[in-house]
């Protein structure tokens, strides 16, 4: 880390397992940084991570867990999210509550800098109970007196399970030859995970990006179903596509939900949809120098 002067070069990262979490902690190492990953079972982070992170054992509702990791370190990235809720995680729990316990301790541990990983489409109001609970994570590191940054991405795919493994599951689950999508014209802008990592590596070296918020994504505007055409063709799958309605996934939704255990879609993630989930298709090359990759060429790990 070139920011500021500070003794340690220590970054603590939360959620350093995840999709974004690996490919940070990756860019990170490289970098030249000593990383500390918040985990809440170190034998698991061992095997994906390695050996190189420090590793606390922890939880972000934990707060004691959360000062002890954050003590001494140089800086703070908060990867933690939860996009689907389940007892004891929903999302006021993790992704509002778990971010005012990060910022609380990097506030307490002597942590200066603070980069938030959110997400797009970030909305005021409990109407939209996943966006309006980042936003009270938002809101947390903005009034934190930190060196804080925002960083919103897109929908983000990568190695690890993600968007595109729910889109296998909504096939595997369709009828042959058919593959059921929701008819919506909502526009997304993915971004390859290493491009997410990227930018947060750039982020945290550069006080120029500090108390800044920064909406990224792809280089392309897609619907959804343009995205399972790539998706379909990089696969070799053959499936004819059927569009359902919004209004009837509405409808059949939450009886999915009563049913499986983990359904393709809930009715958070379909009424999300309705939130703008794209900016400037330059966005990444305008705050961050570098060009991110189209989604045909990033899903690649794929074929």
């Amino acid at each position: 880390m070139h920011y500021g002067e500070r003794k340690s070069n220590t970054i603590l990262v939360t959620g350093g397992t995840g999709l974004v979490g690996r490919a940070v902690v990756e860019k990170l190492l490289a970098a030249g940084n000593k990383v500390r990953c918040l985990v809440r079972n170190p034998g698991r982070a061992l095997a994906v991570l390695g050996e190189t992170p420090e590793y606390v054992r922890g939880d972000v509702a934990d707060y004691d867990s959360l000062r002890r990791a954050a003590t001494g370190v140089a800086g703070v990235i908060h990867l933690v999210a939860v996009i689907r809720e389940k007892p004891g995680q929903t999302f006021q729990q993790v992704n509002a509550e778990g971010t005012m316990n990060t910022v609380r301790a990097a506030v307490q541990g002597g942590a200066r800098r603070f980069v938030h990983v959110s997400a797009m489409g970030v909305k005021e109001g409990p109407a939209f109970k996943y966006a309006h609970s980042k936003w009270l994570g938002e809101e947390a590191v903005r009034n934190s007196g930190l060196d804080w940054t925002v960083i919103r991405p897109s929908l983000i795919y990568g190695p690890g399970f993600g968007f595109f493994d729910r889109m296998a599951q909504s096939i595997r689950t369709s009828p042959p030859p058919f593959v059921v999508y929701p008819a919506s014209k909502a526009r997304f802008q993915p971004i390859a995970v290493n491009d997410v990592a990227r930018c947060v590596a750039i982020v945290l070296k550069d006080p120029h990006t500090v108390h800044q918020t920064y909406d990224i994504g792809g280089p392309e505007h897609l619907t959804y179903a343009e995205m399972l055409d790539v998706f379909l063709d990089l696969k070799k799958i053959r499936r004819i596509k059927l569009p359902l309605p919004v209004g009837f996934l509405r409808l059949a939704v939450p009886l999915m939900e009563r049913i499986m255990r983990d359904p393709p879609v809930t009715a958070v993630e379909l009424k999300q949809m309705k939130i703008k989930n794209a900016t400037e298709l330059n966005a990444v090359y305008k705050h961050f120098g570098f060009k991110p990759v189209r989604l045909r060429d990033g899903l690649n790990y794929i074929t």
